[in-house]
């Protein structure tokens, strides 16, 4: 059984979209939802430089539109679950048929601008701990003041709070716990934090008109398949100031018999943890086009009936 997951924010890397705008009607379709969200995502995904798309309001609707055009790029494809890291719930949604893609992009778009305003209101970051305990680990990280915003499974926990915490995580590791590395990104999402957000967000999504999932979509929230699309929406919505569970999210695409998982551009992370955390499932990460004949020989493998 195949799954097709999306990355989140901080996968993005400077003219990561350069070669994909290349196939046959990537540049037409990029420009097509430039001029419906007012960003141009060409410009961002080719020529821009880190900084530039480091910017919340750039990467989230840069990353959605990376996984879409990527997903596109591998032909009819109608994987057993879909699942997608923070910001890459939105381009999961797409994929399971809940939002059209341009549904897709103009809410991510309202995502990055509103938490991007909730990110100005305090200086906030986040940092990534390497080894530990689960348990131990959390506990410590509740006496700093932080918050677990990413629980990601294979010995990977996600802290998130104000910098004078974060430097005091740096000073006073958990135990167990080898390294911290801080993120590049520009708040502490998935906290308390991102509240003002959620309204934001919530006045958005009732523009939408979502359909239920056509193929099984797993939450962040608890890593639980969802078969109402509105409750798929009201869960995007939330999931902004909420942790990012992607370690129950493994376990349910074990437990539905997942035999290969593909990351869709920018792909590596989340194969990455896969690779660690689902032994005996073969992973590949989108990261250019030279990597779709891979892909698709996969969901030959995996999705037999496609592949036939």
């Amino acid at each position: 059984m195949l799954v097709l997951v999306a990355p989140g924010q901080g996968a993005q890397t400077p003219g990561f979209l350069t070669p994909w705008l290349d196939l046959p009607g990537a540049a037409e379709r990029l420009a097509a939802w430039s001029d419906a969200i007012g960003l141009d995502l060409a410009h961002y995904g080719t020529q821009a430089d880190a900084d530039a798309i480091r910017d919340t309001a750039v990467a989230q609707p840069l990353l959605v539109a990376a996984g879409l055009l990527s997903a596109a790029a591998l032909g009819d494809v109608t994987p057993g679950a879909v699942a997608g890291h923070s910001v890459g719930e939105i381009t999961a949604a797409a994929f399971a048929g809940v939002l059209d893609d341009t549904a897709a992009l103009s809410l991510v778009r309202k995502r990055g601008l509103a938490m991007a305003d909730a990110a100005a209101i305090t200086q906030t970051g986040m940092s990534a701990l390497l080894g530990g305990d689960h348990e131990s680990t959390v506990a410590h990280l509740e006496k700093l003041g932080l918050t677990p915003a990413n629980v990601n499974g294979a010995g990977q926990i996600v802290a998130a709070g104000t910098l004078e915490q974060l430097a005091a995580l740096e000073a006073d590791k958990p135990e167990g716990v080898r390294r911290v590395v801080a993120l590049k990104v520009a708040g502490a999402f998935h906290t308390v934090h991102m509240a003002p957000a959620v309204e934001a967000l919530a006045k958005a999504a009732e523009e939408l008109s979502p359909a239920d999932p056509r193929v099984t979509y797993v939450s962040n929230r608890d890593g639980q398949a969802v078969a109402s699309g509105a409750e798929v929406v009201s869960r995007l919505v939330g999931q902004v100031a909420n942790p990012v569970r992607w370690d129950l999210c493994m376990e349910t695409f074990q437990k539905l018999g997942a035999t290969a998982l593909i990351e869709v551009c920018p792909g590596g992370t989340l194969t990455g943890l896969a690779k660690r955390a689902l032994p005996g499932v073969t992973t590949l990460a989108l990261k250019t086009p030279d990597d779709l004949d891979a892909a698709r020989e996969l969901i030959a493998e995996h999705s037999p009936a496609q592949g036939a």
